[in-house]
């Protein structure tokens, strides 16, 4: 599996269509995921392939995106979240391929009409040929740097609710014949509020073969003080890897006065952009600014997510590249 910085095809997101999941958010929701798109199509220099739902008036979507570098394609999926539902696209070779981890609705938390077949639809639409691993995952619980390392949630994948039978070692044989996977780091905290049971593009994330950026909390006593703690420490004992920090957003809370899982680490790395999450608090320029030094040879953008994160996800988690092959 390439690193998410080397050259990409295409972006692959799915249009917010869903009212009834959404509620009265679903036009902020838009307007962000709108945002997004453009930036990725524009300062990105990328292809954008967006599945429109077979309920979505495609006419209209086509009309927002008219002059940008937007693929319209009309499909059934569930929801948004392509990182966990579409296949991870890898290179055989010369060629592209596909992998599919087997799709629960994280632990059967959330069991969409369409979800389970998105990945037979993206790949199809890539020309890209299609190999299902027999075992429950989603692409958010893995981060790699192309090199062979890779990041794992213990918690996610390990659960009672996706592989009560299997073994890190079961896993990590997969991801060897699956992805190149040498070398597997597991991580066991969780956000709170995450409903994905710890997924490891919220805690860590590869901003080159040998550096990885995570969070420290933005207060002593914050939400998520103890569990970005044990993430940095884990990381530093991994050898030969530069750790870098960027604050947390600290505590930002839904309607109901409950947690979400806000991370600036959810950003999605573009050819020549890259789009951190932003959640009007006040680490948000400061977040921008840290992965500013991170990609030097990028424009850094930072744009709102803070819609997209009621849904229990930000950038990274609604898009998929397609590597250049």
């Amino acid at each position: 599996m390439p690193a998410e910085w080397e050259p990409h095809r295409a972006a692959w997101l799915a249009w917010p269509h869903d009212k009834q999941l959404w509620g009265p958010e679903i036009a902020r929701v838009v307007d962000e995921f709108v945002a997004l798109c453009k930036i990725i199509a524009s300062d990105g220099n990328e292809r954008v392939e967006l599945l429109v739902h077979e309920s979505s008036d495609a006419t209209i979507v086509r009309e927002i995106f008219d002059g940008y570098r937007v693929e319209i394609h009309r499909a059934r999926y569930g929801d948004i979240w392509l990182r966990d539902t579409a296949p991870v696209f890898v290179r055989r070779g010369a060629e592209l391929a596909a992998v599919a981890f087997q799709f629960n609705g994280w632990g059967r938390k959330y069991e969409l009409d369409g979800d389970t077949e998105v990945a037979t639809t993206v790949a199809g639409l890539a020309g890209a040929s299609l190999h299902r691993l027999p075992w429950v995952g989603e692409g958010g619980a893995f981060e790699m740097n192309g090199a062979g390392l890779c990041l794992a949630s213990r918690a996610c994948i390990l659960s009672p609710s996706r592989n009560p039978d299997l073994s890190e070692i079961d896993i990590e044989r997969s991801l060897r014949d699956a992805f190149g996977v040498e070398r597997v780091v597991w991580f066991d905290p969780i956000l709170m509020g995450d409903h994905t049971d710890g997924h490891v593009d919220t805690l860590a994330r590869f901003v080159s073969r040998d550096t990885v950026v995570c969070a420290r909390s933005s207060a002593h006593d914050g939400p998520n003080a103890s569990a970005l703690r044990e993430t940095r420490e884990t990381l530093q004992a991994v050898g030969g890897l530069t750790v870098v920090t960027v604050p947390s957003p600290g505590a930002v809370t839904g309607d109901d006065g409950s947690l979400l899982p806000a991370s600036y680490l959810n950003f999605y790395i573009a050819n020549d952009a890259v789009v951190v999450p932003t959640y009007g608090t006040e680490f948000d320029d400061q977040a921008v600014a840290v992965l500013s030094g991170c990609f030097p040879e990028r424009r850094v953008v930072g744009s709102s997510a803070r819609a997209i994160l009621d849904g229990g996800g930000a950038f990274h988690c609604i898009t998929q590249q397609e590597p250049r092959v």
